[in-house]
């Protein structure tokens, strides 16, 4: 059993290869190195440089290395500029694959598990938790493509004999060392990381919403956590003819400011944040009902907020030593 994983050099794909390689599978990696880091991977795990929209490369990498399951994480995923730039995102997306699901059919691989998004859902109805049967209404190009992406992986599945399944991350944070975290500043716990680092107070957008203390409730998973519940959802396409679409969170909310109370413990940096406006389209609370995952993959998040703000820091503080204080 090979295990080919597309974008496995970026920051979620080298936890979840990784992972899936130390749980004793066999794994190869393609990634375009656009935004991935080949310094991520180990060694002893192959790594392709490339990108799934190439079906002739794809092909050749299907072949050479006899894969029989794949791990589809590649893809654009920064909401900003899906919306700027929806061609881009249409074509890289879903493009990428459709041509790679074309490749795995002629190769008769029959395993596929897609990296979904909870962007699927847009901003969820006022409900405690969110779940698998929540209506889907995304709001940005990229949230579609997520939504059209886990379409077609069912789609073809079916048609073609292939057992899929899609994972419907939450907010994803952490890292399992610090070399391995996120390099990006698109979500809120390197956002504020960066704003720290440039002396300025952190943001909270809105303190008049419907929930406990008037900020946006959200679900944070420990991409540790995340990379497991591939390795478990790989696993689980072992059981031919079956297809899953799976929240991956915890199941417990966290609000901005109770997130900020633990960046300010762990940062050393309490100064208080800056309050402005609710910025359109905010869901209140979106919080994922875990109990599908528990139940199809046995897989339950183990790692808690704290975990996730100290590995962020230290990866954070590697890359900009400066920010280091208290």
């Amino acid at each position: 059993m090979t295990w080919l994983i597309t974008g496995g050099a970026g920051y979620i794909g080298a936890h979840v290869a990784r992972v899936m390689a130390g749980a004793g599978e066999r794994v190869v990696v393609l990634d375009d190195v656009s935004s991935g880091m080949p310094e991520r991977l180990p060694a002893d795990i192959p790594l392709i440089r490339g990108t799934s929209l190439d079906g002739e490369l794809v092909r050749r990498v299907l072949a050479e290395h006899a894969v029989t399951g794949v791990v589809h994480l590649a893809a654009r995923k920064q909401v900003g500029q899906s919306v700027e730039q929806p061609l881009r995102y249409y074509r890289e997306n879903i493009g990428g694959l459709t041509t790679l699901l074309e490749a795995v059919v002629d190769a008769g691989v029959g395993r596929f598990v897609f990296s979904s998004s909870a962007a699927v859902y847009g901003n969820p109805p006022d409900a405690e938790l969110v779940s698998e049967d929540t209506p889907c209404a995304p709001v940005s190009p990229y949230g579609e493509t997520k939504l059209a992406g886990e379409w077609l992986v069912r789609a073809a599945g079916r048609a073609h004999g292939i057992t899929t399944t899609s994972l419907r991350y939450f907010n994803v944070a952490g890292a399992a060392s610090p070399e391995l975290a996120d390099t990006g500043v698109y979500n809120v716990i390197p956002m504020v990381f960066d704003r720290l680092t440039r002396d300025e107070a952190p943001r909270i957008f809105g303190t008049d919403h419907p929930t406990p203390d008037g900020t946006c409730v959200r679900d944070y998973i420990h991409v540790s956590d995340l990379a497991e519940a591939h390795l478990a959802a790989a696993r689980r396409t072992a059981e031919p003819g079956t297809d899953l679409t799976v929240n991956i969170g915890r199941g417990e909310g966290v609000s901005v400011r109770e997130l900020l109370t633990v960046i300010a413990e762990v940062t050393g940096d309490r100064r208080a944040p800056l309050v402005e406006p609710r910025r359109a389209g905010d869901a209140p609370r979106a919080v994922a009902d875990a109990r599908l995952a528990a139940k199809e993959l046995g897989f339950a998040a183990r790692r808690g907020v704290r975990e996730m703000v100290e590995s962020a820091w230290a990866g954070w503080c590697l890359r900009h030593p400066e920010a280091r204080r208290g």
